[in-house]
């Protein structure tokens, strides 16, 4: 009991240094750290520690990655922070917070200049909390259901034309390093793969013969990727490299080893590509808007320029909705479009 009471004062002494609601949101933008789940959580008394046991529903039943755990909790935070002012210093039984609370919550956003995506993310997190809720039978309603998501423009993803993508896969020298790298940016390239489901790539995942590799994609759901022969052909010579790299730093192989090393013999993590890709970027002389996810959309875009329907491009990418590829073929269209204002003489 004197615990949960001196967490309660440090928790309102902590709140009580923000001005607004809004103001807190607005400082909470990008702020946000990583916290594991709690272990441990006490019985559904209040939203927070329902919120937990949904953290802790994700990690272990659903399997889901660190990544959509830190998500999860930085959205369902925002929630916490608004309802503990908006219910004098305290957290509310989950089945307290009403459809007009969340109006207010997405309104606090509004004022804090949170993005629309952001807003449309964080809102899609509330319904799905809640349909747990209703789930696990502390929620009677889905407070989150009646809210419509704002309305968001996507933008058509930025993406590279083959001259570029060709000046680019030059740009890394000849050494041990440069042609580890022209192997990371062929197999981008060739497969789509994101840049998390490259640097998670194993020796195993390999079939030479095949050329393919088994990825495991979001959702832990796996695909095979073909792998093209220029790909390939680095492949083969960044693997003839790869035993002097591992000897070197007196480091055993395996089939769980990563197929793309560092300097040191370990696997790559994501910030690690995009610094390598960034500095080949300005080798190449090409837009600074060029990023990991660049190629892959270039390797969509092609494909479908080429003919390659909007089924396969969607299995080829591992998306697991149709919608998610369509955007693509805008990209095309707008290429398109470009074209034939260029070459018809009667376009405009």
């Amino acid at each position: 009991m004197e615990k949960n009471i001196k967490k309660a004062k440090k928790r309102k002494k902590k709140k009580e240094k923000s001005p607004s609601i809004a103001r807190a949101l607005e400082l909470r933008k990008g702020a946000q750290k990583y916290r594991p789940v709690k272990k441990t959580y006490e019985s559904q008394s209040d939203l927070e520690s329902s919120v937990e046991r949904f953290l802790r529903y994700l990690q272990i039943e659903k399997n889901a990655s660190a990544l959509t755990v830190k998500s999860y909790r930085e959205d369902l935070e925002g929630l916490l922070e608004y309802v503990y002012e908006l219910y004098g210093k305290r957290f509310p039984n989950p089945g307290d917070v009403t459809t007009l609370d969340l109006r207010g919550y997405v309104s606090a956003m509004h004022d804090a200049d949170y993005h629309y995506a952001t807003i449309a993310r964080r809102l899609a997190s509330l319904r799905t909390f809640f349909r747990f809720g209703m789930r696990e039978g502390f929620v009677t309603m889905n407070p989150a259901k009646p809210l419509r998501n704002p309305r968001v423009k996507r933008p058509l993803p930025f993406f590279l034309s083959t001259n570029e993508l060709g000046s680019l896969l030059q740009t890394p020298p000849t050494d041990m390093m440069g042609l580890r790298d022209r192997a990371i940016l062929e197999v981008m390239y060739s497969t789509g793969v994101r840049v998390g489901e490259l640097v998670g790539l194993n020796m195993a995942d390999y079939d030479d013969e095949q050329g393919l590799v088994r990825v495991l994609g979001k959702g832990k759901k796996e695909r095979l990727a073909p792998i093209g022969s220029f790909a390939k052909e680095s492949l083969d010579v960044w693997f003839a490299l790869r035993p002097e790299l591992l000897a070197r730093n007196k480091a055993n192989d395996a089939p769980d080893k990563a197929i793309f090393l560092n300097r040191y013999a370990e696997r790559f993590n994501v910030r690690n590509i995009a610094r390598m890709l960034d500095k080949h970027i300005k080798g190449a002389g090409l837009d600074s808007r060029t990023s990991p996810h660049t190629l892959r959309h270039s390797f969509a875009t092609h494909l479908l320029d080429a003919g390659a329907d909007i089924r396969s491009i969607q299995e080829l990418l591992g998306h697991s909705s149709i919608v998610t590829t369509q955007i693509y073929t805008h990209v095309s269209t707008a290429s398109l479009r470009e074209v034939y204002e260029k070459a018809h003489p009667r376009a405009r």
